[in-house]
């Protein structure tokens, strides 16, 4: 997909993206259980930054990089607040669901190396 202009907001790529694959925002709601009117509300920018764990859901519905949905609501600064916390910890249990038995186990083999290398820093 293209790279967005630095113009786009987050409301029109997930908007573009949603009619690109020709989905209503029922149909979204259908497959992701956020409410039509919650998606409408980022799709028209008044709710700037939706929590992350909508944005996971969405970033795997459209194939959009998540990362880049962080950005444009804002998301990438370091988190300090412990509901930011808690939204991360919340992606993050997400997208551990979605692995397979061997993805799982090499993901906390992953994480406890990286643990490891700020311990010894």
């Amino acid at each position: 997909m293209p790279r967005t202009p630095p113009s786009e907001t987050l409301g029109q790529v997930l908007q573009r993206a949603r009619r690109e694959r020709g989905l209503s925002l029922r149909d979204v709601e259908g497959r992701t259980e956020i409410k039509s009117g919650h998606l409408s509300q980022i799709e028209t920018g008044t709710i700037a930054r939706p929590d992350m764990a909508i944005l996971w859901d969405l970033a795997g519905l459209y194939e959009l990089e998540f990362g880049r949905l962080l950005a444009l609501a804002g998301l990438t600064a370091p988190a300090q607040s412990s509901g930011r916390k808690r939204q991360r910890m919340t992606v993050a249990l997400r997208a551990l669901e979605e692995l397979t038995p061997a993805e799982h186990a090499e993901a906390l083999a992953y994480m406890a190396e990286l643990k490891a290398r700020r311990d010894r820093a």
